[in-house]
């Protein structure tokens, strides 16, 4: 029997664990199926359920909850020897000024704050002088609201506007670059108001892809959007900016389109280990 936790993809039975927790029956059913399909919003306890007592489990997802947050997946391309902007993580603004007092810096001017959760540019900021970072700062400061919340000051990479985003879906590969012509925006987010190109450079994106697909290789990830990045003073290297495990659809032609290809590739998934279908 295959067991499917998520709403849009029909198996053997259907449970919908949204929400909250697993429970008795969730486990009960967990022991019983072959394998076990989990949606992108799935909690770390439905996971390590279904991981625990289930051989087969799609999407996988343990570099996303041993590795959680903009943090966490600095660590995780640390581990893995994945080029990457130069970065620092500090563990809130105290352990900032403790480590840089008087004004000094690890980067000079530009460079980028990343608070550790957020999607879509939100919690991004571009530092250009002493006044943004001081603008930034005391921002963090109040978001912190007394509780430690760990950042990221990342060297800013020039890389012509535009960053490509590279879609896994289990053996799936969609990619493209999303744009950004506004002079008044760093960012590259479709939120942002990037535009999508998936036509230029080929051979740059093809070099992004087998980026990618090594680091899912390694990792064991299938399911994420990636954000690379090509430096315009060396473009032939990737730079691995971000994994989004929740991402936009646009790129992908739309919600419908993806759950198409999320549903074909779900069931090759299962067509690999020679299991039935549904």
């Amino acid at each position: 029997m295959i067991l499917s936790f998520h709403p849009c993809y029909a198996a053997g039975r259907n449970i919908l664990c949204a929400g909250r927790d697993p429970g008795a029956e969730e486990f009960a059913a967990i022991k019983e199926a072959q394998a076990v399909i989990l949606p992108q919003g799935c909690r770390k306890t439905l996971y390590r359920m279904a991981k625990e007592n289930c051989p087969y489990v799609f999407p996988n997802y343990e570099a996303r909850f041993q590795f959680p947050g903009k943090t966490g997946q600095l660590h995780l391309f640390q581990k893995t020897g994945t080029p990457h902007p130069t970065s620092r993580i500090f563990f809130s603004v105290e352990d900032f000024t403790r480590q840089y007092p008087g004004g000094r810096f690890p980067f000079m001017f530009p460079f980028v704050f990343k608070r550790d959760w957020g999607g879509e540019g939100e919690g991004v900021f571009l530092v250009d002088s002493q006044a943004k970072l001081k603008e930034v700062i005391n921002e963090q400061t109040r978001f912190e609201s007394g509780e430690k919340s760990p950042f990221i000051l990342q060297e800013y990479v020039p890389s012509q506007n535009r960053s490509l985003r590279v879609v896994i879906v289990n053996k799936s590969v969609v990619s493209y670059w999303r744009v950004q012509n506004a002079l008044n925006s760093f960012l590259t987010n479709l939120s942002a108001g990037a535009d999508i190109d998936a036509a230029s450079d080929p051979n740059i994106q093809q070099s992004g892809i087998r980026s990618v697909l090594n680091f899912c290789e390694t990792t064991g990830i299938n399911l994420a959007g990636f954000d690379v990045l090509f430096s315009n003073a060396d473009p032939a290297k990737p730079l691995m900016l971000e994994i989004n495990y929740f991402f936009g659809r646009k790129g992908l032609g739309g919600s419908e389109k993806y759950y198409d290809l999320l549903e074909k590739e779900i069931d090759r998934w299962l067509f690999d280990l020679k299991l039935s279908v549904k």
